[in-house]
């Protein structure tokens, strides 16, 4: 069975490893601040998510914020720590952005917007293409995180008014990368890790995620 398991040591082929930090140690019940099941509404959801995430990743002096308009990321300044912003209040969006800055390092996270290129809806063809290599592996993470919650992950293209690519393509990459992560081949970056753990515990009772739970078919 290929489960997901953010391992400090990994003694098995079929577990993800992450990066060689071990998961802080909190105690459970600081972990489950409030329960998850007992919020069912969006709002709700997305009110336990900034609660939690902003205690497992207070170390990093990060803090997750709804947003008016679009996602954008702030650095930590002398005065305010830094801030991940994702857009109008969607929970969707919130793990969208958590998944980018978990694959980013320690110099990215000094840059606005994570030092990222982006062009808006309308990229041309080979705009988009440089869009897809990017959003790959952000996207298999936010499925990991979405599965993680029990929510449905639909993968974006996000150019509704330029060369929307291929998109079958592009659902082939992520689920490949996904495989990758399970099977060992790819690394976890540490902070996702570290949210998968704390979400599997807060929502399935520690169980770790299980490669069965990730098929070709569920992005179509």
């Amino acid at each position: 069975m290929y489960l997901l398991q953010p391992q400090l040591e990994v003694t098995s082929s079929l577990l993800v490893s992450t990066h060689s930090t071990s998961v802080p140690v909190l105690a459970l019940d600081q972990v489950q601040r409030s329960s998850w099941q007992k919020v069912t509404t969006e709002p709700e959801q997305v009110d336990w998510l900034i609660l939690h995430f902003n205690h497992w990743f207070s170390h990093h002096n990060v803090t997750l914020v709804k947003g008016d308009f679009e996602p954008e990321y702030f650095p930590a300044t002398s005065e305010q720590p830094a801030k991940i912003q994702f857009a109008h209040g969607f929970f969707n969006s919130a793990l969208h952005e958590i998944s980018h800055w978990s694959i980013a390092g320690e110099q990215r996270r000094l840059l606005s917007d994570l030092g990222y290129w982006y062009a808006p809806d309308g990229r041309s063809s080979e705009q988009q293409t440089l869009f897809e290599q990017v959003e790959i592996k952000p996207q298999a993470i936010e499925w990991l995180f979405a599965t993680a919650f029990g929510r449905k992950f639909r993968v974006s293209l996000d150019n509704l008014t330029g060369d929307g690519g291929n998109g079958d393509q592009f659902k082939d990459h992520v689920f490949a990368q996904v495989q990758r992560y399970f099977s060992g081949e790819a690394k976890l970056p540490r902070d996702a890790a570290h949210f998968i753990h704390y979400i599997c515990l807060s929502t399935r009772n520690g169980t770790p995620l299980q490669l069965d739970e990730f098929k070709r078919e569920y992005l179509d």
